[in-house]
């Protein structure tokens, strides 16, 4: 079978316990993650063939953290491996319970060697020969003017190709500091891609999609913009066949999510979910861009691959970790109405 193949930084997320805590106890929990590698981890356990691209240094924790991933079922014969053995992995600190979009995200990237790719670097013609679908994120050509390029690249190679192409376009507001907004980069990007994921308000800081100002935050509005910004980039975006936005709802009483589908004739909206406690919400949108995926790969009517992409999200978020650890089989059997 062909493979997917997701291309992203790897990171080591620490994740301190506030309050001294971390001090007092001398421990850090430390989490092997990254966008990409967490929507590749859930589609090697969905039992999708899979294959991750990232750059790492020459030097044992790199080397562990490969087998870890072989261990996972993972394809990572394309990894470049820098021969500097100096080289860093990129992390990034977050509080256990917050989350990504949190003030307390701080960044810990900067010379990683992900971070100083270069076009030419990789064989894209060689990575991408036995690949059908080729999956990256935002968070990409956030890091620098590089990136962005190297990105546009594998793009160009994948399009020409017809391989399939999916976005996440996961915001990250302290990523982008290199001199361009995302909207001066992301649709160019954008434009090779055939599956556009994200929500209404990334598709208007990445891609100037407006969002209609009096908004309130109901169902029935939201679901309406979802309608209006998915029909918008269908239009603007002509490779496009495919729109997802995920609505995570956090509200004092509790936590509701759902999500939909946008195929160019009809809207899909996913089944919805509630809970008033999370236990890590850090990779929950990388696990319905799995989900996406998954339910394409499988050829899965748009309903049932919404709903799954959805409950899988939703999973996640009582999953301690950056990447989910169920099967297939737990997230069918039915997401528990935590309460």
């Amino acid at each position: 079978m062909s493979k997917v193949l997701c291309f992203g930084e790897l990171l080591l997320r620490l994740s301190p316990r506030l309050n001294k805590e971390w001090i007092q106890q001398a421990s850090m929990p430390v989490y092997v993650g990254g966008a990409e590698l967490n929507v590749a981890t859930a589609l090697a356990r969905w039992n999708v063939p899979v294959t991750y691209v990232t750059a790492l240094p020459n030097h044992y924790l790199s080397k562990e953290v490969i087998e870890s991933l072989q261990e996972k079922n993972m394809d990572t014969s394309n990894i470049f491996i820098s021969q500097n053995s100096g080289g860093r992995i990129g992390t990034y600190y977050l509080p256990q319970g917050a989350d990504l979009k949190n003030a307390g995200v701080i960044y810990d990237r900067y010379h990683s060697v992900f971070s100083q790719l270069q076009p030419g670097q990789l064989d894209w013609e060689k990575i991408l020969g036995d690949v059908s679908w080729f999956h990256f994120s935002a968070i990409n050509p956030a890091i620098n003017e590089n990136i962005a390029a190297v990105c546009k690249e594998a793009l160009h190679v994948a399009s020409s190709n017809n391989i399939t192409i999916s976005v996440d376009l996961n915001y990250r507001a302290k990523l982008w500091q290199w001199g361009k907004q995302p909207v001066k980069v992301m649709p160019e990007l954008v434009s090779y891609c055939d599956i556009i994921m994200g929500n209404i308000w990334a598709a208007e800081t990445m891609l100037g999609i407006k969002i209609n100002p009096a908004m309130k935050r109901a169902k029935k509005e939201l679901l309406e913009q979802s309608q209006n910004t998915s029909e918008a980039i269908k239009e603007q975006y002509t490779n496009c066949r495919q729109v997802a936005n995920t609505f995570r709802i956090d509200e004092s009483e509790g936590l509701q999510y759902y999500a939909t589908l946008f195929d160019g004739k009809q809207m899909w909206v996913s089944e919805e979910h509630q809970t008033s406690f999370t236990v890590d919400k850090v990779g929950s949108g990388d696990t319905f861009m799995a989900g996406l995926i998954y339910g394409n790969y499988n050829n899965l009517p748009a309903q049932e691959t919404i709903n799954f992409a959805a409950a899988a999200a939703f999973n996640k978020l009582f999953i301690k970790g950056d990447a989910t650890t169920s099967t297939v089989e737990d997230i069918r059997r039915g997401v528990k109405q935590y309460g």
